[in-house]
């Protein structure tokens, strides 16, 4: 069944899951790690937003070793990705914090794929 309006506003209706969902569409793919560095949480927060993320199909994770990286699900459609795009360009100043501490962390993960 494809994702609806609804289903995807209520994705992104908390605070902590939108910022999720527009780093990811910013940044392709992120794993937990970084993104509790970005959003400045615990891990427990992070992972459980992330599963409300994957439930809802707004994104997908991909296992690499010890990593499991998060990216916007696949058969998001193309209105959700304007959608986020758009988000992530209007509110760029609301995202900046996280951007900085995402772009200031050390020891990111390195991508091979």
């Amino acid at each position: 069944m494809p994702l609806t309006p609804d289903q995807f506003s209520k994705c992104l209706a908390d605070e902590t899951r939108a910022r999720i969902a527009l780093l990811v569409a910013g940044e392709k793919e992120l794993c937990v790690c970084e993104l509790t560095c970005a959003l400045d949480e615990i891990q427990p927060k992070i992972s459980r937003h992330l599963a409300q993320l994957r439930t809802g199909g707004v994104l997908a994770g991909r296992r690499q070793g010890q990593w499991v990286y998060y990216r916007l699900h696949p058969d998001l459609p193309t209105w959700a990705v304007k959608t986020l795009k758009l988000m992530r360009e209007a509110h760029s100043d609301w995202l900046a914090p996280n951007v900085s501490r995402l772009c200031g962390m050390e020891d990111r993960p390195q991508r091979c794929c």
